[in-house]
């Protein structure tokens, strides 16, 4: 049971990033504007070139950095 709480703390820990953090804002603001139907294309843009940044950088990570 510890080992597990142990794990979950760790994984906690790592999202506490400045890159999470900022891609977890931005997904709230997301949110927020599409549910009151005021998404502009600015925010669309900039929104998917965070996600696109942030998954190709996890992928580089996950698969051993490419270098």
């Amino acid at each position: 049971m510890s080992s597990a709480l142990e794990a979950l703390i760790k994984k906690l820990t790592g999202l506490l990033n400045v890159k999470s953090l900022v891609t977890l804002a931005l997904t709230v603001a997301f949110i927020v504007q599409t549910c009151q139907g005021a998404l502009n294309k600015d925010m669309m843009t900039i929104y998917s070139m965070v996600m696109t940044f942030y998954f190709v950088s996890q992928t580089g990570v996950s698969s051993g950095g490419g270098d």
